[in-house]
């Protein structure tokens, strides 16, 4: 049996990731930081094991994949999918939220994927999936901080990339753009109208458009792809 960590997994893309891979026989872990609530809601309606790890302490990453790695087995797909938000434009940006963003959506790759590359290198098998953003392609207005962590993730992800092929080791990024979420629900009414028009296919995309793409690059099915963004954005943002 394959098995799976998707860390921020008890969100709304975050479950439908751990849902659809528990579909196709994984067998998944969540890791999540904070809300205890979405996490017992995950346990209980995919039956599946949720840890609380901070991904940005690499103490508490180590924690986390050795707990996975003695209960369900060596680790060979994970799904760096955590991540946060500090909006302000540049001038009032502070170094604090500055520095929370890059350690968790950023410095989070290098402290989970740290913990099983090694692994995976002696399995000779392994999938690293890791989300960016539309706007690590195209940046945004007050989002300085999100934009450049969500493009360091690709370039961190083209680098495994040419580390692990070699090694039967696929990394790949899926880069979703607006996605129906609670995050894009404390939005405007107006504010959501102004964003779904800039959107060719006329719609918010759902968390398991996002799914059933990390799903794919997961598979076996995709060990001649590596190293690729698959942009995930109803057209808004071509690259």
């Amino acid at each position: 049996m394959r098995t799976a960590i998707v860390t921020g997994g008890t969100g709304g893309i975050g479950m439908a990731i751990c849902r659809r891979l528990l579909a196709e026989g994984f067998q998944v872990t969540a890791l999540f930081s904070r809300d205890e609530e979405a996490a017992k809601h995950c346990r209980d309606e995919l039956g599946i094991m949720t840890l609380k790890c901070d991904v940005s302490r690499l103490d508490e990453c180590a924690a986390a994949v050795q707990e996975v790695n003695s209960s369900s087995g060596p680790v060979d797909t994970l799904i760096n999918n955590a991540g946060i938000c500090r909006d302000a434009p540049f001038h009032k940006l502070s170094e604090n939220d500055w520095e929370r963003v890059i350690g968790t959506n950023l410095d989070g790759l290098f402290n989970m994927t740290r913990q099983v590359w090694d692994g995976m290198r002696e399995q000779g098998f392994g999938r690293v999936i890791n989300i960016s953003s539309i706007n690590g392609l195209k940046g945004q207005f007050g989002q300085a901080n999100y934009a450049a962590a969500k493009a360091g993730v690709i370039g961190f992800t083209k680098s495994l990339a040419l580390e692990g092929a070699r090694k039967g080791i696929t990394a790949n990024i899926v880069a979703p753009g607006y996605i129906d979420t609670s995050m894009l629900g404390a939005l405007k009414p107006e504010t959501m109208m102004m964003i779904t028009d800039q959107i060719p296919v006329g719609r918010l995309g759902q968390p398991e458009d996002v799914a059933r793409c990390v799903s794919f690059l997961a598979s076996r099915d995709a060990g001649f792809i590596t190293g690729e963004t698959l942009n995930v954005n109803g057209g808004q943002y071509l690259s």
